[in-house]
């Protein structure tokens, strides 16, 4: 682990005199095989005058190969696998279709605007499930209201699945069981010599009013440039071959969503929020990659499109950091070969909006769920934004990754998967570091997972508190 590496040996080097003038021992950081994964996400021709429908459309059609092969697996090579216009009452088959979960609280702007009723605006909600919720599966041309063997809360929106049962004389599906399109191939990750890291961080809420974020912030850059500890934790530092920045870099309080209402007199003059966050996430960035190469996704908060997939952060923000060939700026969702190891993420849009629609509230269960769909966002584009797909669903998983993860979670959590056919995939919940002053750590040889703290004096805290690195 990365603990063991950066432990002091044969005493502080910091409390002693040195042996001589000449310079201390200098570790190289060898840099890994990189490679970047994410043309599938890339919108070229933008385009918004198509519908919806051809995304699930395409959804549909990719998925329904592979679900149908999962349910002769399940059920038997004999299983009769229907449409919805060719079902019959009574009969045992097998349907494959797309989820869709009828919710009474689910926000609609046509509710909102309607003057016919003269409706309030629904109040925030973190959850939008009740018991009066249905499930409806459909296909290209009908739809049916399931019952039975299923967890109407666990489920959402967009979810393509296999359902096994009959129809009763009602017109509902009973459901005996069903199943999921699985985890797909993965390539064998390549044996390393040695342990090498790549540290995940999100969530650094640039531009808030907290100074002790921004001490955290300082002392990981200090820690991954080796500029923190004696020579044990130098050598440490030395192995983290990458960063990988995970959204959200700005703060929530650098969106101001008035400036938009307000007559422009009132704004000539006014300088937005974001300009002075971007400076310093522009000074920080610099900091790192004159030291290791660096990754940026955008987040939520951050200056590119809103629906996904995001785009990268334009260049033209960052003229001091991105005069360097190791600055890389991807986008969300995102995915590398990183010295063999698969890895596939977000920033937490995607988890966030399930754990609002469904009764999971572990985003490492979220995570799981998403593996197992075979599908990194299943919510969009219903509530979640997303680009209007016309002939493919890009996030539709192809391949197996080896390290899955999601940005901006409440708290740090990692769990290791094992999928039917030996696919071994490492889930990570990377938190908010603004909240947390928590990163973590990725050890590409062993595919385990820790958690690096930093503390600092707080208001809160006792006034006997320490400024604290832990791993």
């Amino acid at each position: 682990m990365f603990s063991d590496l950066s432990a002091q040996r044969d005493g502080s080097s910091l409390l002693r005199r040195p042996a001589s003038e000449e310079q201390g021992p200098v570790f190289e950081r060898s840099p890994p095989d990189y490679s970047l994964c994410t043309a599938r996400y890339s919108v070229g021709e933008r385009s918004f005058s198509r519908q919806y429908a051809h995304i699930y459309a395409a959804r549909l059609m990719e998925m329904r190969p592979l679900l149908s092969e999962k349910a002769k697996h399940k059920w038997g090579p004999d299983v009769h696998i229907r449409k919805l216009c060719d079902l019959e009452t009574g009969e045992q088959c097998c349907i494959v279709g797309t989820l869709f979960k009828r919710m009474d609280l689910q926000p609609s702007i046509l509710k909102e605007i309607s003057e016919e009723h003269n409706l309030l605006p629904q109040p925030a909600r973190t959850k939008y499930i009740t018991e009066a919720d249905e499930l409806v599966l459909e296909d290209e041309l009908q739809r049916i209201k399931l019952e039975g063997k299923i967890d109407r809360d666990k489920c959402v929106t967009g979810s393509v699945i296999a359902i096994y049962g009959a129809e009763k004389n009602d017109g509902k599906f009973t459901v005996e069981d069903f199943c999921t399109a699985g985890l797909p191939l993965q390539t064998p990750r390549p044996a390393l010599s040695s342990d090498k890291f790549v540290l995940l961080a999100s969530g650094l809420g640039l531009g808030s009013s907290r100074a002790d974020s921004m001490l955290g912030l300082q002392l990981l850059v200090d820690m991954v440039t080796g500029q923190l500890g004696d020579a044990g934790e130098q050598s440490g530092a030395a192995t983290i071959s990458r960063v990988l920045l995970a959204g959200n870099l700005l703060s929530q309080s650098t969106q101001d969503k008035d400036a938009s209402t307000k007559p422009k007199y009132l704004t000539k003059k006014t300088q937005a929020g974001t300009v002075d966050a971007i400076r310093l996430l522009d000074e920080m960035l610099l900091q790192l990659v004159a030291s290791v190469p660096v990754d940026v996704m955008p987040g939520q908060y951050d200056p590119t499109n809103y629906t996904l997939p995001q785009q990268p952060l334009h260049r033209c923000m960052f003229p001091l950091s991105s005069v360097y060939p190791t600055l890389q700026l991807v986008s969300n969702p995102y995915g590398a070969n990183i010295d063999g190891v698969r890895f596939l993420g977000t920033s937490g849009q995607n988890v966030c909006d399930i754990r609002k629609y469904s009764s999971m509230e572990s985003h490492l269960e979220i995570l799981e769920e998403t593996l197992g769909l075979r599908h990194l966002a299943p919510t969009a584009p219903d509530t979640l934004g997303c680009y209007p797909f016309y002939q493919r669903d890009p996030f539709i998983l192809e391949e197996c990754p080896h390290v899955y993860f999601s940005g901006n979670a409440p708290a740090f959590g990692s769990k290791l998967v094992t999928g039917s056919d030996g696919q071994e995939v490492l889930l990570v919940t990377v938190p908010d570091f603004s909240s947390t002053q928590t990163a973590c750590l990725v050890n590409l040889r062993t595919l385990q997972c820790e958690p690096v703290s930093f503390s600092a004096f707080s208001a809160d805290e006792d006034e006997e508190s320490e400024m604290n690195i832990s791993h």
